[in-house]
């Protein structure tokens, strides 16, 4: 008889950024559609925020 073939990982699994379950190839990096979902609402909502610099008043040299 032949042996069962295992599936070939080429990446480590690694958990869901929502609830730390096992993400899933389907929904990577996420577990589910719901947690990603979840995801997209914060960012939607303005939950997740990237860091900016304010220029503030700017000197210039025009006259």
């Amino acid at each position: 008889m032949t042996e069962a073939k295992k599936p070939i990982h080429l990446r480590q699994p690694t958990s869901c950024p929502i609830c730390a379950k096992t993400s899933r190839q389907k929904y990577h990096p996420f577990c589910s559609g719901h947690c990603a979902n979840v995801d997209l609402n914060r960012w939607l909502s303005g939950h997740y925020r990237m860091p900016t610099e304010e220029e503030g008043d700017v000197e210039t040299d025009d006259q």
